[in-house]
């Protein structure tokens, strides 16, 4: 049953359940070292121990995913379509662009976009295929432009190898686990090293993401999925779906229903109750709901908004666009009662993978402009610089660094 409790106990209620990492490093720091050293044939054989791979290579080949392809549903095939259209059109808003300013005579400053040279997909195999995610993963890159796209699944099922063909991706890879992150960080024989890994993972994912930050770039480490919903009114049948929506994913998933109502959270609760009687997933979500699921009362909207804030959810969503100044840090918002988060996983547009565990206070989720540099450029004439020198000079010397004045100095001599 999810738990109706005031607003006074929220931190108890929100905090965060701190993850287990340091027995996973135990596990996942052997992997990395092993694969570091022995390349391909330490990535088969963990491969072949831990995700099914039957034969001697994890490379897909580029027949069986066009033959994935050509057995997906025609309807599925289709919203692959759509879904596509939507995710490439809003990571398209996404790219920072070239531009130039001139803030003085004679100085030219650009600011110049490159993609990355290569980069990963991880897209998880656990209970079900997540085709979604390698739609979330690939698209942008594609749209910034990146020119090595891999992608790895532990557990490739058609949906999986069928959407990678939809995409133009043949470089997909029977592996997962932390035995993958290595592969995409050190490169191998057969497996392109990736500047950046991006896409979630159970905790041997993100221990190996953590301990490989540097070695290759990554998205960030992700934690349980959560949601917060603020609601004054509404139906509760609709807010109920939403919160389980999200506990099926995961049993230390959080959904919270922050409300003024307390009307509308003893309604909201008995739709929990009721719904999950007849939930295909209810094994999972009824546990979520139990451990991580809550109803707040609040005083108000405002009221919640501000706890959002202190909260920054993954996923957060409002009753309408009024409360949206308001908002500080979210992953991704949704406004209003036809904007169920479901719609932002699959085809909305905006990006699904997302930052949990609060990172929301530094970062939105996975953007075209995470697969390029922006690199600035700089012109100066002559008598741009003789303008210049004595900021230069002055700003150097006062630094200790002598040879960098003189070597302003040194062209102003001729």
């Amino acid at each position: 049953m999810i738990r109706i409790v005031r607003s006074g106990e929220v931190g108890r209620i929100l905090k965060r359940r701190a993850a287990k990492m340091e027995k996973a490093e135990a596990i996942v720091k052997p992997i990395l070292e092993a694969v570091r050293r022995r390349g391909d044939r330490a990535v088969v054989e963990y491969a072949r121990q831990l995700d099914g791979l039957e034969g001697r290579q994890v490379m897909v080949r580029p027949q069986a995913l066009d033959a994935a392809l050509g057995r997906l549903a025609p309807q599925f095939r289709r919203a692959l379509g759509t879904a596509t259209r939507h995710i490439r059109a809003y990571a398209s808003l996404q790219l920072p662009r070239p531009r130039a300013a001139r803030p003085a005579p004679g100085l030219r400053l650009d600011q110049i976009v490159r993609p990355l040279d290569s980069i990963a997909a991880y897209i998880p195999g656990g209970r079900y295929p997540l085709p979604s995610t390698l739609l979330m993963t690939v698209i942008p890159a594609q749209v910034a432009g990146v020119r090595q796209i891999s992608a790895a699944c532990p557990r490739p099922a058609d949906a999986i190898l069928g959407t990678a063909a939809h995409l133009g991706i043949r470089a997909v890879f029977h592996m997962g686990g932390a035995h993958a992150i290595a592969a995409f960080a050190y490169g191998t024989r057969t497996i392109p090293k990736a500047d950046r890994i991006v896409g979630p993972g159970n905790i041997y994912v993100a221990t190996a993401k953590r301990l490989l930050a540097g070695e290759v770039g990554i998205d960030f480490i992700a934690g349980p999925t959560e949601i917060l919903i603020v609601a004054e009114e509404g139906n509760p049948r609709w807010i109920a779906a939403d919160m389980l929506a999200q506990a099926e994913h995961d049993v230390d998933a959080s959904a919270v229903l922050l409300t003024p109502s307390r009307p509308l959270a003893l309604a909201v609760a008995a739709e929990i109750a009721r719904q999950l009687k007849t939930l295909p997933t209810a094994a999972v979500a009824s546990r979520s709901i139990e451990r991580n699921g809550a109803i707040i009362l609040v005083r108000s909207v405002e009221e919640a908004i501000e706890l959002s804030n202190r909260f920054a959810p993954e996923h957060l969503s409002i009753p309408d666009r009024r409360w949206l100044a308001g908002v500080r840090h979210a992953g991704s918002v949704f406004i209003g009662p036809a904007s169920p988060e479901a719609a932002g996983d699959y085809a909305s547009g905006p990006n699904h993978v997302l930052p949990t565990n609060g990172v929301a206070r530094l970062r939105g989720g996975l953007s075209a402009a995470d697969f390029v540099k922006v690199i600035s450029v700089q012109e100066l004439e002559p008598a741009a610089l003789r303008r210049l020198a004595p900021t230069i000079t002055t700003l150097a010397r006062a630094e200790g660094l002598e040879g960098h004045a003189r070597s302003v100095e040194a062209r102003l001599d001729g």
